[in-house]
């Protein structure tokens, strides 16, 4: 398992409807689901929730198709969330 401080960073996020984005990204850790690479952790909410500073991980990845995924884990060094195919997706997400 990765430890915490190797988690990859979610270095922006550009969906301004989610309740965690406020500067960017304040959930803690981010999960990225299984079909079109989306943010599991997106919430369409006008409320703001998160950690109130935008250091969020990715805790877990579902897309074991992606060059980034061991163990349904991310590698990358860092990942782009923006608006794609659902209200937030993984911009980062490169097919094996």
């Amino acid at each position: 398992m990765t430890q915490m401080l190797e988690m990859p960073r979610v270095q922006t996020c550009s969906v301004t409807q989610c309740g965690y984005n406020h500067d960017g990204c304040t959930a803690f850790a981010i999960t990225i689901g299984s079909r079109n690479s989306e943010c599991d952790t997106f919430v369409d909410s006008a409320d703001k929730g998160g950690m109130g500073k935008a250091l969020a991980q990715v805790g877990a990845c579902k897309r074991a198709e992606c060059v980034h995924n061991t163990d349904l884990e991310c590698h990358a060094p860092a990942i782009v969330v923006g608006e794609s195919g659902d209200a937030a997706d993984c911009l980062t997400y490169e097919a094996k």
